[in-house]
């Protein structure tokens, strides 16, 4: 990823001869979507933001489509009551039936959508007045289907858990998306900051909901009849990172299931598909890529049995050729350093002070570990079929470091039982490490060091933020909640 990003990153860099101007008397319609489901908090500031972008406003439709089922709903309708007066063309279009969830939404949306173009802002993302100048230009090539921008931070310094989840998100959209992109290769559209044509969305077979994530569905079903996509590294869309560990993981689950469930309808389709053998290695790989979780999961379980090897089977490990033991020693070496630079390379593009941020690094390897256990669990759902509710990922407005989540207690998630599961795996990493110890094999203890602490921390963070339900709103709380 890395070597294809450096060889063909401007191949994603903005073009300015594609920048749009507002005197073009030829701009196309646009339908701005903002999909939401009870986001009290921050559904004011998003709707400010579409309403701030710059374009004709007789060809700026924008669809506010809300299937909320608590006070949300009177405040965007007073809101874009509001906006009308301004003269601004925008529509509230709440559901009673939340079928499809996010994807139906899409879908009744574009029944009642004036726009060639549809851009897609959820509930947590600010995209800046210039947007669509920068975006819609685009389009000139008829076979582009899609643009996509990435991702930035509103809150990335706010904790511990912010800042690791900068990394991982900077990752992908900076060297991954660039990567598949750059060189030819099928990317996703993310969900939000991008812009479809609609024409696209109907040759594909329009909004799916039978996986999770309708974007990656739609993404590689348009990408199957031959439209093409473009990625703009230099355009960046500003969102809220979750900065609760239980929201953290309720969007994990989501993107897990989801990319499994489209793996399991997708793959068959793309395997016997015309592409080159490079589209289709990249395509499927990206596919199974959460299938890493439930490997870790059996990689640390089957730790104690290998340690106790000797034991059990009168094998030993010294008696193994030094060549096999050097060898996959190197092997395994080289491949750990893999996420590193990867990762570091993502901060050193994007940041002038990257080397002084690589210390949020081991956070984020330690965290990647500690939500094993539920991805696993979205990983099997997704195999066996089972069916589960649409976990969402509440938005609190947490925007600066003096912000407090114990006054947004209005979309607390409650605790999983599976945070147990996370503390008996740490339990299970430090009986691994004293058993390392006892028959004198410490080549496994710095990892297992780095695990344990990682499912002891995303355990007790899911417990203890189970328990902000319970302490009384604030003041700044029961203002809002009167407002409403």
């Amino acid at each position: 990823m890395v070597f294809l990003y450096s060889r063909y990153k401007q191949n994603c860099a903005e073009d300015e001869t594609k920048l749009l101007s507002l005197k073009d008397k030829n701009l196309p319609t646009v339908t701005v979507q903002l999909p939401i489901f009870n986001e009290f908090y921050v559904v004011d500031r998003l709707i400010e933001s579409a309403c701030n972008l710059e374009y004709p406003a007789k060809k700026l439709q924008i669809q506010v489509l809300d299937d909320s089922t608590d006070e949300t709903v009177e405040k965007v309708a007073s809101l874009v009551a509001s906006y009308k007066k301004k003269g601004i063309w925008i529509e509230h279009v709440h559901r009673t039936n939340r079928k499809g969830h996010k994807a139906g939404a899409l879908d009744e949306g574009m029944a009642k959508a004036k726009g060639d173009y549809i851009a897609i802002f959820d509930a947590d993302f600010t995209p800046d007045s210039d947007f669509l100048l920068r975006t819609m230009g685009y389009f000139e090539d008829e076979s582009i289907g899609m643009v996509q921008t990435r991702w930035g931070h509103i809150n990335e310094t706010y904790n511990i858990l912010t800042k690791a989840q900068s990394f991982g998100i900077d990752g992908h959209f900076m060297i991954e998306q660039v990567a598949r992109n750059g060189a030819s290769l099928w990317m996703n559209f993310n969900g939000t900051a991008g812009i479809w044509r609609r024409a696209c969305i109907e040759d594909a077979g329009g909004w799916e909901h039978d996986t999770l994530t309708e974007d990656f569905d739609l993404s590689y079903r348009a990408e199957l009849k031959g439209w093409k996509f473009r990625y703009i590294k230099d355009v960046v869309c500003k969102a809220e990172i979750p900065a609760t560990m239980n929201a953290y993981k309720a969007q994990q689950f989501r993107w897990c299931k989801g990319s499994i469930q489209t793996a399991v309808k997708l793959i068959p389709r793309i395997w016997k598909s015309k592409e080159s053998w490079k589209i289709k290695g990249e395509a499927i790989t990206h596919l199974i890529n959460y299938s890493v979780h439930p490997l870790m999961i059996i990689n640390i379980l089957l730790t104690a049995p290998l340690l106790l090897m000797e034991f059990w089977a009168g094998f030993k490990m010294d008696d193994l050729p030094m060549e096999i033991l050097f060898g996959s020693a190197a092997v395994l070496s080289i491949g750990s350093m893999g996420p590193v630079i990867f990762y570091a390379y993502s901060q050193r593009e994007i940041h002038k002070n990257w080397k002084s941020k690589l210390v949020y690094l081991p956070i984020l390897v330690m965290i990647g570990t500690g939500i094993a256990v539920m991805n696993t669990y979205a990983w099997m759902e997704a195999v066996f079929g089972i069916q589960s509710g649409f976990k969402r990922t509440p938005k609190l407005r947490i925007e600066k470091e003096g912000d407090s989540l114990q006054d947004k207690i209005k979309y607390v998630v409650p605790v999983d039982y599976r945070a147990f599961l996370e503390f008996f795996m740490g339990a299970y990493c430090v009986f691994c490490i004293y058993l390392s110890f006892m028959v004198g094999k410490p080549y496994m203890i710095g990892f297992m060091v780095l695990y344990s602490i990682g499912f002891f921390y995303v355990s007790y963070l899911s417990v203890a933020e189970s328990f902000w339900k319970f302490k009384p709103a604030s003041k700044a709380e029961k203002e809002l909640r009167a407002v409403a």
